[in-house]
């Protein structure tokens, strides 16, 4: 998927770039796997703010995407359309009993391909089949961590994840971040890449493109009072911190462990921060 620049007819739009829609072969979704969003704005049932800087943006529909196709499914890709909830784009497949899905488009696929899922598929881009019939080295994504429970892992546009090995029960799985997880051979995974690779690489260029998708402005706090923020305060010189970067709460926001998991780390043979050193 290429990159398309603007015209640079205002200061905005130079250097903003987009992405190139030829791919796309519909516009018009299954209404029957579309459901209204409705905005949460970053709001509890409270109505307090759990997730700042969310709200407005553009009216969406969800489509439902199947991440846990039933096994001795063939289907034909009837169109790739777009999804504004995710950066990877959903082909539009019919299965065999003329039935209609959501799939996460892999890389190359056309309307009029088949795919299969099962457990003797072939080892080609969009066949979905249990990673104990993958052999060691291939490029997989929509992966499972419980078998039957739906893929979980490699959903973005672009991601793919490498079958390193296996051993028994469990297979190893080397992640986009870097990370290598154990992941039970029972479990389900895509054969290919994830289309839409050059996501990552659009310039947004305007402020006003962010508002569409939902995300409020941003304030640093080294520019507010001292009654805001702890990096707050000062007389108007150099924004120099002098202890580490905090949340407007004092919760320390670099080099602070988030992990809350820790019954799934012997999973994790590698982890993301390890791959990143290789």
């Amino acid at each position: 998927m290429p990159i398309r620049a603007y015209n640079p007819t205002t200061p905005a739009q130079r250097g903003m770039t987009t992405q190139d829609f030829d791919g796309i072969t519909s516009k018009k979704p299954v209404r029957s796997l579309t459901r209204i969003k409705k905005g949460a704005v970053g709001r509890n049932n409270q109505g307090r703010i759990t997730t700042r800087h969310r709200g407005g943006g553009a009216r969406q529909y969800y489509r439902l995407v199947n991440f846990k196709l039933e096994i001795g499914t063939e289907a034909v890709v009837e169109h790739i359309e777009y999804d504004p909830n995710r950066s990877a784009r959903i082909a539009r497949v019919k299965d065999q009993n003329g039935k209609y899905h959501y799939v996460l488009a892999a890389k190359g696929m056309q309307p009029g391909k088949k795919f299969t899922v099962s457990e003797d598929a072939s080892i080609e881009a969009g066949n979905r089949l249990p990673i104990k019939s993958i052999p060691a080295g291939t490029q997989i994504h929509a992966i499972e961590l419980q078998p039957s429970r739906g893929a979980q892992l490699v959903r973005t546009a672009g991601a793919s994840a490498q079958l390193v090995a296996k051993e028994e029960d469990y297979a190893q799985v080397r992640l986009p971040s870097g990370e290598i997880r154990l992941v039970s051979v029972e479990c389900m995974a895509t054969i290919g890449v994830i289309g839409n690779e050059q996501h990552q690489n659009i310039q947004i260029g305007k402020a006003g493109r962010k508002r569409h998708m939902g995300i409020r402005p941003t304030v640093r706090g080294v520019v507010m009072n001292a009654a805001d923020h702890p990096h707050g305060g000062g007389d108007g010189g150099r924004h120099r911190m002098a202890r580490p970067p905090v949340t407007p709460w004092g919760q320390k926001t670099l080099g602070y462990k988030t992990r809350r998991r820790k019954s799934t780390s012997r999973f994790i043979l590698r982890t993301r921060h390890q791959g990143k050193r290789r």
